[in-house]
């Protein structure tokens, strides 16, 4: 299999590395008459915005979106925007939405793109790949890796407990992700990459040996989190798919937002996921409980605010979401018996 890997040109991470954005800026060939856009959320941009433009050399043209949902609709609207003020290059700053939102927006317009998160909720940080509103797939496109990514723990940090935890959840998922990959590569004869599925392996178990501290978002906890996170984006560069890092676990999860979408965060679905499917694989799922109720994560369908019976529905229409993509659920699925059979042993309903 051939397949081109491009990764991120550099990575700044620790307490304060806001300040590093001028000279990133810079190493990409931003100069005095270049023009910024920037994409973020309107509650990101009132919290931190004064932050990130107290950073930035004064005599850039800098031109600001503040974005309320992350749909193909507002992506294209972003990108036209970025065609008119003739920009040098994007900034994704803000959760998942804004970063992906600038993700397409580069990739439309041929421009860098610079990442820079404000919550660990997710590890699309670094990746190639976004998630919109809009389209035929609930699942990751592929756009443009990030040509830098400046994680700022104090940033990070101070995000909502809650969007932590959910990082740590999508980064637990790549223990089942990994193993449904190799065996696709078993069965299926799919192309499996070891260093990219070592590399996500290595950011999971990193989370769970740090489950407590990531749990109660101390700093330390965030930045093992977001170098798991940061890891995790590269794994799936190398591998030049989402393989390493989404698997059953990510599928029941998209099968949940179909079925009852805007009820639990993704890292909060794919962690409950993750539970059911390392069970099917004949894996440490209890393991994996215990260490999601250290997260502070829901373990059940009570605590993720979702009904017992859309649970078992999901389970059974999962497979059907990416059928293209062999995972433990195989090619007909679970029956609804089997499904419930499966979520009452796990103690998820």
């Amino acid at each position: 299999m051939l397949h081109e890997i491009e990764l991120p040109r550099y990575i700044v991470i620790g307490e304060n590395a806001l300040r590093s954005v001028g000279d990133v800026l810079s190493k990409l060939g931003i100069s005095r008459d270049s023009t910024i856009l920037i994409v973020t959320g309107p509650n990101v941009w009132s919290l931190h915005g004064d932050k990130l433009m107290s950073v930035l050399p004064g005599d850039i043209d800098v031109r600001v979106e503040r974005a309320t949902q992350a749909s193909i609709d507002a992506a294209e609207k972003i990108a036209q925007k970025a065609i008119k003020y003739n920009v040098d290059i994007v900034i994704g700053f803000g959760g998942g939405k804004a970063i992906d939102l600038a993700k397409y927006a580069a990739f439309k317009t041929r421009r860098a793109m610079v990442s820079i998160p404000t919550s660990p909720s997710h590890d699309g940080v670094a990746s190639p790949f976004i998630s919109l509103k809009g389209s035929d797939k609930p699942y990751s496109m592929k756009s443009n890796t990030p040509a830098a990514i400046i994680a700022d723990i104090d940033i990070l940090s101070s995000a909502p407990i809650r969007l932590i935890r959910a990082g740590a959840g999508d980064l637990v998922g790549k223990l089942t992700a990994v193993r449904d990959w190799m065996l696709a590569h078993k069965l299926k004869g799919e192309y499996y990459g070891d260093y990219a599925a070592k590399l996500a392996l290595l950011s999971a178990k990193h989370v769970l040996e740090y489950a407590r501290e990531i749990g109660r978002g101390s700093k330390a906890g965030v930045r093992v989190l977001v170098e798991g996170l940061i890891s995790s984006s590269v794994a799936m560069c190398i591998a030049g798919s989402t393989r390493p890092a989404s698997g059953s676990e990510h599928l029941f999860s998209h099968a949940l937002d179909v079925l009852y979408p805007g009820r639990a965060l993704h890292g909060e679905q794919v962690a409950l996921g993750t539970i059911m499917m390392m069970y099917l694989h004949g894996g440490p799922w209890k393991k994996i409980r215990k260490a999601l109720k250290l997260l502070g994560l829901p373990v059940s369908a009570k605590e993720l605010g979702v009904p017992d019976d859309v649970i078992v529905e999901a389970l059974t229409m999962a497979h059907r979401i990416r059928p293209e993509r062999y995972t433990i659920l195989g090619e007909s699925g679970l029956t609804r018996e089997a499904a419930e059979k499966l979520a009452r042993v796990t103690g998820v309903i």
